[in-house]
C-alpha cells in the first residue's frame, strides 16, 4: 500500500486519514491558486469587455455568493468524510453507478478546462519565442509538463501554489499600479463596455459557471483539511482574493486596454515579465483540473469494473487527451463553455447538499464507518429520482429565461430531489402498511 501512495495514488478510493491532513494555509493557497489565475483574468476581461464596471461588479458578486455557499457546504462534507467528490457522491444521492456519471461529468469538464488553460499557456510560449516554437509543439510541452507534476499528488500541488500564487498576485498588483498611473479610475468606472454587451444574467452565469466545477470538486482537496473552520476560511479567502479581487482588476484593465485579450492586457501593464508569470500561472489551475479529472476516472473504473487502477496511470492517459484538446483549439469556445457549465454542473451540488445535510440518507453509515477509517457498505446502484432531478435542473436552467440560469438549475434540482425522495418514502410507507393490514 505504501508503494502505491508513493506512485501518487493519493487516497483516490479511500478516506484521507487524520494523519495525512494538512494545515489550513496549505489548503487555502491551493484554493486561491485555483481562482487567482489566468482563467479568472480571462473571465474578468470578458465581463469588462461586454459590461460597465458596476454591471460587472454585480455579476461577479452574485456569482461569487453562489460559489461561496456551494463550495463551503460541499467542501465541509468532503473534509468531514475525507472523501473526494466522485467517491462522496456514492453516498449522497447518486449511488454506485450514479457516481460514475458524476465522475464522467467532472472528468469531461476538467479535461475541457485543462485544454482551455493549456491553449493559453502554449500560445504564450509561442508569442514569447517570436513564433519560433509552433503551437502543437508548445502545447505538447506544456500539457505533458503539467501531467508529470500532477502524477505525484496533492502535496506537490500545494508546493507549486506556494510559488505561483504570490508571483501571480505581485504581477496583478503591478498591473493595478500601472492602470492607476496611466488612467483615471473614476473615468474607467463610468466608461461604456468596449465590446458587444452582455446581460447581468449571462454575466452572473459566466461567473458561477466559470468556477462551478471548481465549487463541486472542492472535496477533492478539502478532504485534506483538518476541520470545517479551515474549510470556511479556505473558501472565503479564495472567493474574496481570487474571484472578486482578480476578476474586478481584470474588468478595469479590459476597459483601459479596450480588449479582452488577456496576454495583450498584461503586456500593456506589466511587460513581458508580467505576461510570462500570468501565463505560467496556468500551471497551478491545470494541476487541479488534471488532479480532479484523474480522481473522477479512478472512481469510474472502480464503479463499473471494480478494478482499482492507480491514479498516476490514469493521470498520464488523460493528460495526453487534454493536451490533444488544447491543440484542437478548444479555447475558441471559451464563453460558450462557461455558460454551459453554469447550467450543467449546479444540479450535482444541489442534489449532494440536500442529501447530505437535509435528508441524511447514508449519514449513519458514513458516521459509523468514519470512526473505523473505512468506507460504508455498498450503496444503492443508482437512484432514478436523482437522474430526474438532475434532468429537471438542467432543463430549468436551460429553458427558463427569468433569473440566473445557474441558480435556477441548482434550486430546481435540489427541490425536485427532496420532494421526490419524500414522495417515494410516503408511498413505500403506505404500501408496507397495506401489506401488514392484509
Amino acid at each position: 500500500m505504501e508503494d502505491t501512495k508513493k506512485l501518487g495514488d493519493d487516497y483516490s478510493l479511500s478516506r484521507v486519514p487524520k494523519s495525512a491532513r494538512l494545515p489550513m494555509w496549505d489548503i487555502m493557497l491551493v484554493r486561491v491558486g485555483a481562482l487567482a489565475t489566468l482563467s479568472q483574468f480571462m473571465l474578468g476581461a470578458a465581463l469588462g469587455y461586454g459590461m460597465t464596471f458596476w454591471q460587472a461588479f454585480w455579476a461577479m458578486f452574485f456569482g461569487s455568493v453562489i460559489l461561496q455557499g456551494i463550495s463551503f457546504l460541499i467542501g465541509y462534507a468532503g473534509a468531514r468524510e475525507g472523501l473526494s467528490t466522485s467517491l462522496l457522491s456514492r453516498w449522497t444521492g447518486f449511488g454506485r453507478y450514479g457516481s460514475t456519471i458524476i465522475g464522467i461529468v467532472i472528468a469531461i469538464c476538467t479535461i475541457g478546462w485543462f485544454g482551455v488553460q493549456n491553449s493559453v499557456f502554449a500560445n504564450g510560449l509561442v508569442k514569447a519565442t517570436g513564433g519560433k516554437l509552433i503551437l502543437p509543439v508548445s502545447a505538447a510541452i506544456t500539457g505533458m509538463g503539467v501531467t508529470v507534476l500532477v502524477i505525484f499528488g496533492f502535496k506537490l500541488l500545494s508546493m507549486t501554489a506556494k510559488i505561483a500564487v504570490p508571483a501571480f498576485l505581485l504581477v496583478v498588483g503591478f498591473g493595478i499600479y500601472q492602470v492607476l498611473s496611466d488612467y483615471s479610475v473614476m473615468s474607467l468606472l463610468g466608461t461604456p463596455p468596449p465590446g458587444e454587451t452582455l446581460s447581468l444574467g449571462v454575466g452572473a452565469t459566466m461567473v458561477a459557471g466559470g468556477f462551478m466545477i471548481g465549487a463541486v470538486i472542492t472535496p477533492d482537496f478539502s478532504r485534506f483539511a483538518r476541520n470545517g473552520k479551515d474549510v470556511f476560511w479556505m473558501t472565503t479567502i479564495g472567493t474574496i482574493v481570487g474571484e472578486m479581487g482578480v476578476g474586478m482588476v481584470a474588468v478595469l484593465m479590459a476597459h483601459a486596454a479596450k480588449t479582452n485579450d488577456v496576454v495583450s492586457i498584461m503586456l500593456q501593464t506589466s511587460g513581458w515579465l508580467g505576461a510570462a508569470v500570468v501565463v505560467f500561472s496556468t500551471i497551478k489551475i491545470n494541476n487541479l483540473n488534471l488532479y480532479s479529472s484523474s480522481l473522477g476516472f479512478t472512481n469510474i473504473i472502480d464503479s463499473l469494473f471494480k478494478v482499482k487502477v492507480n491514479r498516476a496511470i490514469v493521470t498520464l492517459v488523460i493528460g495526453v487527451i487534454g493536451t490533444l484538446l488544447s491543440i484542437m483549439g478548444i479555447l475558441d469556445r471559451f464563453v460558450g463553455f462557461l455558460v454551459l457549465l453554469g447550467i450543467m454542473i449546479p444540479p450535482i451540488a444541489g442534489i449532494m447538499v440536500v442529501d447530505y445535510f437535509v435528508l441524511k440518507t447514508y449519514r449513519k453509515a458514513l458516521d459509523e464507518s468514519r470512526e473505523k477509517g473505512t468506507l460504508p457498505a455498498e450503496p444503492e446502484k443508482i437512484n432514478p429520482i436523482t437522474l430526474v432531478a438532475w434532468a429537471a435542473g438542467f432543463g430549468g436552467g436551460y429553458f427558463i429565461s427569468v433569473g440566473i440560469p445557474s441558480i435556477n438549475s441548482l434550486l430546481i434540482s435540489g427541490i425536485v430531489y427532496y420532494v421526490g425522495v419524500l414522495t417515494v418514502k410516503v408511498y413505500q410507507g403506505k404500501k408496507e402498511l397495506k401489506g401488514k393490514v392484509a
